[in-house]
C-alpha cells in the first residue's frame, strides 16, 4: 500500500512539472508570436503584415498561430494591448518611491524615451490602430490618461501643483512626451537631448507648480 501511494505521489508529481513545462513553453511562444508581429506590424503596417510573415519570424508553424490567436485582428489587439500594460508598469514600478510629483515627471518621461527605444515599432502601431480598430485606439489612450489624471488630482490636492483641469493636463503631458519621443528616438534613432527634456519639463512645471 505504502508503495503504491509512493508510485501515485511521483506520478503527480511528474504529471504537474508536466503541465508546468508545457505551460512555460507555451507562454514562451506566444511571446515569440508577440515580438514578432510587433516587428511585422511595425515594419510594414498592419494591412500588409501577414500571419505567414509572423510564423516565419517567430520561427514557428502555421498551425500554431492558431492556438494562440484567431486571428491578425486578435494578435494585433493583444500586442497593443500588452505593450501598453507594459509601459505603464516600467513607469509606475519606476516612480514607486519618488517624494514629489515634480520628480515622477520627470523619471517617467525618461522611462517613457527609454522604453520607445527598445520598441520603436510602437509608434506605427499606434498610429494604425485608428484605422483598424477606433476603440482599442481610444483605450489605448484612455489607459494612460486615467492613471496620469489620478496622479496629478493627488499633486494638486496636495498643493503641489496649481489647479487646472486635471484631464487637459494628462493629455497634454502625454503629447509632449509623445512628439519629443517622435523627433528625437524615432527620427534621430537618438536619445532625447538632456536640453530638450529639460527644457520640456521648465516648461511644463512652470505652468503647472503653484503661483508664490
Amino acid at each position: 500500500m505504502n508503495r503504491e501511494i509512493g508510485n501515485n505521489r511521483t506520478e503527480n508529481k511528474n504529471r504537474v512539472k508536466s503541465l508546468q513545462a508545457k505551460t512555460d513553453r507555451g507562454e514562451a511562444t506566444r511571446q515569440k508570436l508577440l515580438t514578432a508581429a510587433e516587428e511585422i506590424f511595425g515594419t510594414k503596417g498592419f494591412h500588409r503584415a501577414s500571419i505567414v510573415e509572423i510564423t516565419l519570424k517567430a520561427g514557428v508553424a502555421q498551425g500554431t498561430f492558431y492556438l494562440y490567436f484567431q486571428s491578425k485582428d486578435k494578435i494585433f489587439e493583444e500586442l497593443v494591448r500588452e505593450l501598453n500594460h507594459s509601459l505603464r508598469c516600467e513607469i509606475s514600478h519606476a516612480v514607486s518611491e519618488v517624494k514629489s510629483r515634480q520628480e515622477a515627471e520627470e523619471i517617467g518621461f525618461g522611462v517613457f524615451f527609454a522604453f520607445i527605444k527598445e520598441h520603436r515599432n510602437l509608434y506605427r502601431i499606434v498610429q494604425e490602430i485608428q484605422f483598424v480598430n477606433e476603440d482599442l485606439y481610444k483605450w489605448y489612450y484612455t489607459q494612460f490618461a486615467e492613471g496620469y489624471i489620478e496622479g496629478l488630482e493627488k499633486a494638486m490636492a496636495a498643493g503641489e501643483f496649481r489647479y487646472l483641469d486635471p484631464e487637459t493636463v494628462a493629455y497634454a503631458f502625454i503629447g509632449v512626451a509623445e512628439f519629443l519621443g517622435m523627433r528625437w528616438v524615432l527620427w534621430e534613432k537618438e536619445d532625447v537631448p538632456p536640453k530638450t527634456l529639460n527644457t520640456a519639463l521648465k516648461l511644463i512645471m512652470e505652468g503647472v507648480l503653484p503661483r508664490k
